[in-house]
């Protein structure tokens, strides 16, 4: 196990396999859209995790504790995968409403999450593995403070939440406030606190562990360990295809999804189907939950089992733009 991050001379892979497939397969052009079903999705998840509070108000603690693992849990997750969505813009043509739709999903979410997270997803976008700007990249000293001791690594992926809240701190070129972060945290701190007044803590605590175990020490968490941990040395970004992709609405398929994040998650697996030929080489998940339990206890991965590297793509620290894909894919 190093005790430090790798580090790659090389720009982020992705940029230029997305050139390449479309040189090849110009016809994934069609892919790229919006998808106006999801926010339907939104409003199913939102409805189904309120009427699970409200069952919660009265119940046992252990009670609340089997439901938001069992249930709770996957209700979250598939609510931050539409956040996901609304960040890329790929619910509503209008960004504004790609805004509302991301608060929507993080009504129940306890945490205002959405806004901050567009902030800081797409740089990731844009700067994978650049310490000083992607914020999917562990801090140093979490690295170091979490070792391979599997105690400590299944303790920091049931705290992530709170440690993802100090990420921002290390990425300075982001904002850490404006008037949608403030409008995002006015909505769910006032969801909150109707959920207390009107079903009382019991309520507020469902769906508080609902969001860690989403995120957290859960299959469904391993989602962050698969997405950039280093299984091989070489390779930065790895998608999962196993079953759970159906209830987490194919964020699994991360490699397609960098490559092309104009794409929506409907249609995701088409991009596989369609370019097999630049996937099926890539070392790939099968199994959230055989993830989980090799990064506890696998003492070859750790916090430092990530690339970084110093090239931005000729881009500035402080350039705050993304790579415009979809304006990319449509170019003949």
């Amino acid at each position: 196990m190093s005790s430090s991050f790798a580090h790659s001379t090389q720009p982020e892979p992705h940029r230029a396999r997305t050139k390449a497939i479309l040189i090849a397969h110009p016809e994934i052009r069609g892919l790229i859209g919006k998808n106006r079903w999801s926010f339907l999705v939104i409003l199913g998840l939102v409805a189904a995790q309120l009427g699970l509070a409200v069952a919660m108000a009265d119940a046992r603690w252990w009670v609340i504790l089997l439901v938001a693992y069992g249930v709770g849990a996957v209700i979250d997750h598939a609510l931050f995968v539409m956040i996901h969505e609304a960040a890329h813009n790929l619910v509503f043509r209008r960004p504004t409403w790609n805004y509302l739709a991301g608060i929507v999903a993080n009504l129940t979410g306890v945490i205002p999450s959405a806004v901050s997270f567009k902030r800081y997803h797409l740089k990731h976008h844009s700067f994978q593995g650049v310490y000083e700007l992607d914020a999917d990249l562990p801090s140093e000293w979490e690295a170091r403070l979490v070792g391979v001791s599997p105690l400590r690594k299944a303790l920091w992926l049931l705290l992530f939440p709170l440690v993802q809240m100090t990420r921002p701190a290390r990425i300075k070129q982001v904002p850490f406030i404006d008037r949608w972060i403030l409008f995002n945290w006015a909505v769910v701190f006032t969801v909150d606190a109707a959920v207390v007044l009107v079903l009382g803590w019991p309520a507020l605590l469902y769906l508080l562990v609902s969001l860690f175990f989403s995120i957290g020490l859960h299959p469904l968490g391993a989602r962050w360990i698969q997405r950039h941990y280093l299984i091989d040395e070489v390779q930065e970004t790895y998608s999962y295809y196993g079953a759970l992709n159906r209830v987490a609405f194919n964020v699994g398929y991360h490699n397609e999804h960098h490559d092309f994040p104009s794409v929506p998650w409907s249609a995701l697996p088409r991009v596989k189907a369609t370019a097999p030929e630049w996937y099926v080489g890539l070392k790939a998940h099968w199994s959230w939950g055989r993830l989980l339990v090799r990064f506890i206890f696998d003492p070859g991965l750790s916090l430092h089992s990530r690339m970084l590297r110093d090239d931005r793509g000729g881009r500035l620290l402080d350039d705050a733009a993304t790579p415009d894909l979809e304006a990319l894919a449509r170019t003949p």
